[in-house]
């Protein structure tokens, strides 16, 4: 029996109101795979991956939630963590994330990322990485 303690990634998880609405969003953005839990949970996933044998995010129902304001404002719900996702072009990432459903944020502090809005209210990053996106040891195309 091995004793050695294993720890890995299974899911990056979400919290949102709508849980299936928003994992529609990641699957089209991303191109992945969805799956539907229950009412209350949705995981997406890379293709060809099989859900749970790679990290996926997971969205889970929270009546609660409240949208994060971005940027932070004193006094109001603050985001605890957000998505970064590389891509080659930006300029076209943005549209598509657009046409997704993503809106793009007022304020930016960068020409090299793009601050987005997904459809629950949580801030994500398009990062322009043309390079590392296109090396062979990145793992998530």
């Amino acid at each position: 029996m091995d004793d050695e303690l294993k720890i890995k990634m299974y899911s990056f998880t979400v919290d949102c109101k709508d849980p299936h609405k928003l994992a529609k969003f990641y699957a089209a953005l991303l191109k992945w795979e969805i799956m539907f839990i229950d009412e209350d949970w949705a995981c997406v996933y890379a293709p060809g991956t099989n859900q749970g044998s790679y990290p996926g995010i997971m969205f889970q129902h929270n009546p609660e939630y409240k949208p994060p304001v971005w940027p932070s404002e004193p006094e109001a719900q603050q985001q605890m963590a957000h998505i970064d996702f590389a891509v080659n072009d930006l300029e076209k990432a943005a549209e598509y994330a657009i046409h997704c459903g993503a809106v793009v944020a007022a304020k930016q502090f960068s020409s090299n990322w793009r601050v987005m809005i997904d459809p629950a209210g949580h801030p994500f990053c398009l990062c322009q990485m043309k390079s590392i996106i296109e090396s062979a040891h990145f793992a998530l195309l």
